[in-house]
């Protein structure tokens, strides 16, 4: 009964939000969260928003570092670009560094069909235009079926799981939030591959609050300055 009620919940709150827009994000200029694994801090990921007129460019970027007995393990870094024109996705870029292994992504729409082109370290070809890039920033994610992988383009089918209503404290700060659980519904995936995170928005403003996976340890973004 209570996975059915939750899942009422979603329905409605998808329902509710279908036109979820990126405008709910126009009083947002920047966001940074901190990175943790097994709860030591270890990086950063930053977005910076600009606006002209009704176009808007959001930059990431990320980075961390795994040491151990001061030897690095392992090293991350990437920066990309995700643009809206109208509110209405028109293009992602990025480039990443994973651990001396170089990625990149680039995602055009087709005038045509308005389909996505995508060409990746990982995949290249067209793609629904209903996907959505996984930058975790926007809510719109936890409406969709499918998302791109902001690292390689990989397309991640995906099952969104509402979870619940939950209050999180980050530093002095408490938060209402909702809580979704993202997975792969893919089950022939190798772990590696496999998605598995959960993620808190704040109730009120859709905000990314936090995200929790396990991978080679125990990984949370927490949010850390808002402008």
């Amino acid at each position: 009964m209570k996975n059915f009620l939750l899942s009422i919940a979603l329905i409605f709150f998808l329902a509710t939000h279908i036109n979820a827009h990126v405008d709910h994000y126009s009083k947002y200029n920047y966001l940074e969260y901190e990175l943790f694994r097994n709860n030591k801090s270890i990086g950063f990921h930053k977005y910076i928003f600009k606006r002209n007129n009704k176009n808007l460019e959001i930059s990431n970027e990320v980075s961390f570092t795994i040491t151990k007995l001061g030897v690095k393990l392992y090293s991350y870094y990437a920066k990309g670009i995700e643009s809206y024109k109208n509110g209405v996705f028109s293009g992602f870029t990025s480039k990443t560094n994973q651990n001396k292994k170089d990625k990149y992504v680039n995602i055009s729409i087709d005038p045509k069909d308005k389909n996505l082109i995508i060409d990746g370290s990982s995949f290249k070809g067209k793609a629904n235009k209903e996907m959505i890039i996984g930058t975790w920033w926007n809510h719109e994610i936890a409406q969709k079926k499918a998302q791109i992988s902001a690292v390689s383009g990989r397309i991640i089918e995906q099952k969104v799981k509402f979870i619940g209503k939950e209050e999180i404290t980050i530093g002095d700060k408490v938060y209402k939030t909702l809580r979704f659980n993202f997975s792969s519904s893919d089950p022939s995936l190798s772990k590696d591959k496999k998605l598995n995170t959960d993620i808190w928005y704040e109730e009120d403003t859709y905000l990314w609050v936090k995200a929790a996976f396990d991978k080679t340890g125990y990984w949370e973004y927490r949010l850390k300055k808002v402008e």
